[in-house]
């Protein structure tokens, strides 16, 4: 694993955008800058992150941490948090594993991440590729106009940038916002929301951890998203 676990997210960002979207995203690669790509270097280009709401953050340092938990516990997916240190797509993100916990701690209030992540887009810093996505997980659930708001919030910091994102994806444990920045579309038809199942959440969870020990991998069955109007 990277430094603070990224691996764990960036693997599950991209099995869980393979599995809802579609065979596009079957093949992207785990680089840098940004964090998946296609395997041209060109095609698509994705920035992996995470984000907390302001008034959330500074109760980071109460959060549980599985790691102090015992074994055997009357929890379903203890055994698996504990193992692998990561809780993210299990228990409905309520308990933080060893490993994650400097990840989430980190995390920038919604605002600031995408002030950052456009900035830096802007400037050249991820490259070129025919179609850029950010993706920014959350440790809280949202709800619709959350995650509008975030999507016209990026729309108006990148209004006038030669290089944009043309994606922003927005996961948190139970669902993905799936925003369109491209120009010329209407407002109420610019977001879909896909819901993640219990069982989805597990798959792609076993699926992250498992990934670089599992030569071939079993394809996820991805589910239909309504557009939110």
């Amino acid at each position: 694993m990277t430094e603070f676990g990224t691996c764990f997210f960036e693997q599950y960002a991209q099995i869980s955008l393979s599995a809802l979207l579609g065979s596009e995203f079957d093949s992207l690669v785990n680089k840098d800058r940004p964090d998946l790509q296609s395997p041209d270097g060109k095609s698509i280009g994705i920035e992996v992150t995470r984000a907390m709401e302001e008034s959330k953050s500074a109760q980071m340092a109460l959060l549980k941490d599985v790691a102090g938990l015992t074994k055997g516990e009357c929890l379903p997916d203890i055994d698996q948090m504990l193992e692998y240190g990561y809780g993210f797509g299990l228990r409905c993100g309520k308990y933080l594993g060893l490993k994650e916990f400097s990840y989430w701690s980190m995390a920038l209030p919604m605002r600031r991440i995408l002030e950052s992540k456009v900035s830096k887009v802007g400037n050249g810093f991820y490259g070129r590729f025919d179609k850029m996505g950010l993706f920014v997980f959350s440790r809280e659930n949202l709800d619709v106009p959350e995650a509008v708001k975030a999507m016209n919030y990026t729309l108006s910091l990148q209004k006038y940038q030669d290089i944009r994102y043309n994606r922003l994806y927005i996961a948190d444990v139970d669902d993905l916002f799936v925003c369109n920045l491209d120009d010329g579309l209407k407002n109420d038809s610019r977001l879909i929301r896909y819901r993640i199942t219990q069982e989805q959440r597990q798959s792609f969870y076993r699926e992250a951890v498992f990934r670089q020990s599992v030569p071939v991998q079993e394809k996820i069955s991805g589910i239909e998203g309504d557009i939110v109007t």
